[in-house]
């Protein structure tokens, strides 16, 4: 009894890899309004299933990789001060189009804040911003590259789920690793000060050991292997102290290297289950899967209850 007790208490606690494709269509469901204009906009901007719904996604995908190629040509001094202007107008242009398409967007699901907060809203926003942010800070249309991010959606118009299936796979074994990764950048910290604080005394502001801040820059350069040479230890026990900490960098490299592998081979052996879905076909479901990973109808459906 002790045993099965503990077996049930084990599955609650074992986080579970979500579904994107049932994720968003419950997602889906909540946010889509019941009717009117709203709704036909919803249907064309958020779902890529309609023909509509698909040709927007991909205009919005090419539309985005062209305003990214603007900036990156307006960001040359000889193509800017060839093509300036052009690229001024261009770059307005896409700006007002994603604000247009950032309006619809908030207008249309039931739920705007829901929308605004979300991860996909807030690279919407933040996507239109730097254009009106450089009328008073020049340079600052150079952020539009956030774009890029807006490329995600890329998963879901061509229906690459599975992809999105296996970076929550990954997004598990991140967060598996967390209370391991937190402990080994204190103790990375840790060596940082104090190794910059012995430089500091052995080496002085004579070899450009300035402060203490001065010395913990260059650990952080040297234990990461990184060595840009601007400063360097002249003494002996500096360079001796500074060969230390390069050998040390290279054992410290592979740790947390060797913590992401581990939690993410475990979390690649969490149990599956050969039952087939009752409606595709589909095998190989997590064990406490309530719902079919490729047609999303319920794998309860069919399964008796305990006891029965």
């Amino acid at each position: 009894m002790s045993l099965s007790n503990h077996e049930n208490k084990a599955q609650k606690t074992r986080p579970a890899i979500i579904n994107p494709r049932i994720a968003a269509r419950h997602s889906s469901r909540e946010e889509k309004p019941d009717k009117g204009w709203r709704r036909k906009v919803y249907e064309i901007i958020f779902e890529a299933e309609t023909p509509a719904g698909k040709i927007f996604d991909i205009i919005l995908l090419v539309a985005i990789l062209a305003s990214i190629f603007t900036v990156l040509l307006e960001s040359v001094a000889a193509i800017r001060s060839q093509f300036g202007r052009i690229l001024y107008i261009i770059e307005w242009f896409f700006t007002i189009l994603f604000t247009i398409e950032y309006l619809l967007r908030f207008l249309s699901v039931k739920k705007p804040t829901r929308y605004v907060f979300s991860f996909f809203g807030l690279i919407d926003l933040l996507a239109t911003i730097p254009t009106y942010l450089s009328l008073f800070v020049i340079g600052a249309q150079s952020l539009l590259v956030i774009r890029i991010f807006r490329l995600l959606r890329v998963f879901r118009v061509f229906k690459l789920t599975r992809y999105l299936l296996e970076a929550s796979t990954l997004m598990l074994a991140m967060r598996a690793s967390r209370p391991k990764i937190t402990v080994f950048l204190g103790v990375v910290l840790a060596i940082v000060i104090a190794m910059g604080s012995i430089m500091y005394l052995v080496e002085g502001p004579v070899n450009g050991f300035t402060s203490i801040p001065r010395g913990i820059y260059w650990a952080i350069v040297t234990l990461t292997t990184v060595g840009y040479g601007d400063i360097a230890p002249k003494t002996v026990i500096g360079q001796s102290l500074a060969s230390f900490l390069m050998i040390l960098g290279y054992a410290i490299i592979a740790v947390p290297t060797g913590i992401v592998t581990v939690e993410l081979a475990q979390a690649a052996k969490l149990p599956m289950v050969s039952k087939p879905c009752s409606n595709c076909g589909t095998q190989q479901h997590l064990s406490d899967a309530n719902f079919c990973r490729s047609c999303g109808t319920s794998m309860n459906d069919d399964q008796s209850q305990p006891g029965d």
